[in-house]
């Protein structure tokens, strides 16, 4: 095994928002120093950043600069061109490996490898061209999911097929490019497993978190979703089956389906900290970027114990319409702690900040959070 990254090294981040910021600060506070790459300048990580690279990730020369400057590279979102990993790799390792962020990217590799390993998904075909989505929908059925195959987040690539759909309708509206049609999930609940795997083989997890959305952006979480114990373990022996099948380093999160049967499905992967992680900073012994810098680093990982019931609620650009929202409002429950993420500009549907609040049970915490968001527009 490699010898660990120790505090005073220099960790390169691939990527430069909000889930770079919050590495950032972990790092910050364990004694790193953090370098950032990025198209943009005065981003959420280049705030926090002891240098901040401007440069597109498909400059390799840059990105091979970058890396010949750190100790280690991570990336903090999963839409970096693989071939910038791979640049960066001759240089520094990078953690998670290229490998892992070239499957997870495009969602007929993810589908592919999470069939290998044996893992439950809903059923789904792989589409090319135009003239093999009828023949697609006609296997699967309909409702179905007509998803792009690289590059989609937050519901973005993707269109509902129904039995009236014209399938020359749907291919235009994924925008004509190779695409994966999923068999469309009733189901009952949106849960993640936040999960880090070390240099060592080691792996944690955060347990079950449930998560609620609006428009196909996560808008609450909440930790400890009340499971039956048989299926409990079922998420986190999957979380742990992706982790080792992949041989990731560092922060995964499995996002599941829970069925209206019982019956969990793996729905999408992310291969770095996750929106619905973002309440363990305060709710955990170590947050899931103290892990993240942890594993990339080499470190023996962090406690996942929970400290109290805790909930999150996103913040969309959408709460500054009316003007700057009434901060004091918000936090005037002393449970509440407020996180914004240094954006200069918010706009609708836009991750501006989050909310999170501690509660006696978790539903508690869940009403917290929604109302300190709520207080927001307050006019007193």
């Amino acid at each position: 095994m490699s010898e660990p990254i120790l505090p005073g090294s220099t960790l390169g981040i691939l990527g430069s928002g909000q889930l770079g910021r919050m590495l950032a600060q972990s790092a910050r506070r364990m004694g790193y120093r953090i370098h950032t790459l990025s198209p943009g300048s005065d981003t959420p990580t280049g705030q926090l950043a002891d240098r901040e690279v401007v440069a597109d990730y498909d400059d390799l020369d840059a990105i091979a600069d970058f890396a010949r400057q750190v100790d280690v590279v991570t990336f903090e979102f999963e839409n970096v061109a693989s071939a910038a990993t791979d640049a960066a790799a001759q240089h520094a390792p990078v953690r998670p490996r290229g490998q892992v962020l070239h499957i997870t990217q495009n969602r007929r590799r993810e589908k592919e490898a999470l069939a290998a390993a044996g893992l439950p998904t809903a059923p789904f075909e792989v589409v090319d061209t135009q003239a093999q989505l009828a023949g697609a929908i006609d296997r699967i059925g309909t409702p179905a999911i007509l998803k792009t195959a690289g590059f989609g987040y937050d519901g973005k690539g993707q269109t509902r097929v129904d039995r009236d759909t014209d399938p020359a309708d749907a291919w235009e509206a994924i925008g004509g490019v190779p695409a994966v049609l999923e068999g469309f999930v009733d189901f009952a609940a949106e849960l993640s497993v936040v999960a880090a795997r070390g240099l060592d083989g080691a792996v944690v997890d955060y347990g079950l978190i449930e998560n609620r959305h609006v428009d196909h952006i996560l808008d609450v979480s909440i930790v400890d979703m009340p499971l039956a114990p048989e299926q409990a373990k079922a998420a986190r022996d999957i979380a742990e089956t992706v982790l080792s099948a992949l041989d990731v380093v560092g922060v995964l999160c499995i996002e599941l389906f829970l069925t209206r049967d019982g019956a969990l499905l793996v729905n999408e992967l992310a291969p770095r900290p996750h929106n619905s992680g973002h309440l363990t900073i305060e709710g955990c012994a170590s947050s899931q970027f103290d892990q993240q810098l942890r594993a990339v680093c080499g470190l023996p990982l962090g406690d996942t114990r929970r400290l109290q019931p805790v909930a999150m609620v996103n913040l969309l650009g959408d709460h500054w319409a009316g003007g700057e929202p009434a901060w004091g409002a918000a936090l005037a429950d002393p449970a509440v702690n407020l996180h914004l993420y240094g954006k200069a500009e918010a706009s609708a549907g836009r991750k501006m900040g989050h909310i999170t609040a501690f509660g006696s049970d978790r539903d508690d915490a869940a009403r917290r959070a929604t109302a300190a968001r709520a207080a927001l527009h307050s006019t007193e």
